[in-house]
């Protein structure tokens, strides 16, 4: 296996855009990417997108996008796996350079969601539950994952307020990202008392939908010079698609396994991460994932966010550019904007959120309640 290397970044805001297509939306952050890097051309397409076909009435998204961007006659491929999509589509880009069928490879991650009735999407979302137990029960995700977070607080005796400091530092780091959805801080008393959800799940607990698009250009290491961000941890691992269908429901299992094979290729350990771009789209993820992947004791997640651990200045920063809740959750671009978020702290390039220290990061997107999550570690050199 080849080693591989991200040359080339692009993104577009996460919004309400209403005057682009999906196909425009990819353009834009493809052109990005590929200005960003100065390539000519490109050996393989993989796209990431969870929703076109409910959504808007378009399958085929790799020729859609390549005739869209002039690439014709280039290999491409959509990949769908929920809300992990997006980093499904990194990591085949990933495969392809470092096995050696692809020399430079286009990953990008697009979804289009506010076109659509809100009762749609989130239908449409329900898609990635298992429809025999869940969906076709009338359980929607947030439902979902007030189930879980009821069960945890059971199991645990934390208080909902405790979860107001991953949606409170995610507001406040995406008061510095221009792509952002949302720039406005939270306070815990506006967290407390946000209109609920799905009890215990309020508004300030979940990340909001909208467009958008992100990508990311990757080649063999061997050619590139000068300071490189190398892709050295890739994994992916599945679980039950149905909740109860689990040993231990308030356990991702597949977080812990992705994560720990991704470890094993980086060659590292959890105390070596740097920053983590964690998938919270809502807070009881935020916690199940910090567990999961070794950052906290099991039902401890929660205390990381009380003590500070997760900001900008502290042990292990996340959501470093707002994350799913603040950025915002265009689900099946998600996984590439982590993935950007942690090449721009790589590279030194976060503005007022760079990190002091950003040697190693880690993205970790989650499908589903935890059923499909891929895990990627990136190193610059």
């Amino acid at each position: 296996m080849r080693a591989v290397a991200a040359i080339g970044i692009g993104q577009t805001k996460v919004d309400e855009h209403w005057d682009k297509s999906l196909k425009e939306l990819a353009g834009d952050a493809i052109f990005a990417a590929v200005q960003d890097c100065g390539i000519d051309h490109i050996d393989g397409v993989y796209v990431g997108n969870m929703l076109s076909a409910s959504a808007n009435r378009q399958q085929n998204l790799g020729a859609y996008i390549t005739d869209w961007i002039g690439a014709k006659n280039v290999g491409a491929l959509r990949l769908e796996s929920a809300c992990s999509s997006g980093s499904a589509a990194f990591r085949a880009a990933f495969l392809a350079v470092a096995s050696g069928e692809v020399d430079i490879a286009l990953a990008v991650g697009v979804e289009k969601m506010t076109d659509s009735p809100s009762g749609e999407i989130t239908a449409s979302l329900a898609t990635a539950a298992s429809a025999d137990w869940e969906a076709d029960q009338g359980l929607s995700f947030v439902a979902l994952n007030a189930l879980l977070m009821q069960r945890y607080i059971y199991e645990t005796s934390w208080k909902h307020r405790d979860f107001a400091n991953f949606s409170i530092n995610a507001h406040a780091n995406a008061m510095h990202n221009p792509y952002a959805r949302f720039h406005m801080p939270l306070t815990e008393e506006k967290f407390v008392n946000a209109a609920m959800i799905c009890d215990p799940i309020n508004l300030m607990d979940s990340s909001p939908i909208g467009d958008g698009a992100a990508a990311i250009i990757l080649v063999p290491a061997e050619r590139v010079s000068g300071k490189i961000i190398r892709v050295v941890g890739s994994a992916a691992a599945t679980d039950t698609i149905a909740v109860h269908d689990r040993k231990h429901p308030t356990w991702l299992s597949a977080a812990e396994r992705s994560s720990k094979t991704a470890y094993a290729q980086a060659g590292i350990s959890p105390q070596d991460i740097d920053f983590f771009e964690y998938h919270d789209a809502f807070t009881i993820m935020a916690a199940l994932s910090l567990e999961a992947c070794g950052f906290a004791e099991r039902g401890k997640g929660p205390q990381l966010a009380l003590d500070g651990a997760i900001r900008l200045d502290g042990a292990l920063p996340v959501a470093t550019m707002g994350g799913l809740k603040a950025r915002g959750h265009p689900v099946g671009a998600t996984g590439m904007y982590q993935l950007v978020e942690v090449i721009e702290q790589l590279r030194g390039t976060a503005g007022e959120n760079q990190l002091d220290k950003a040697h190693i990061g880690m993205a970790q997107n989650i499908g589903g309640s935890g059923s499909n999550i891929i895990t990627h570690i990136l190193r610059n050199d």
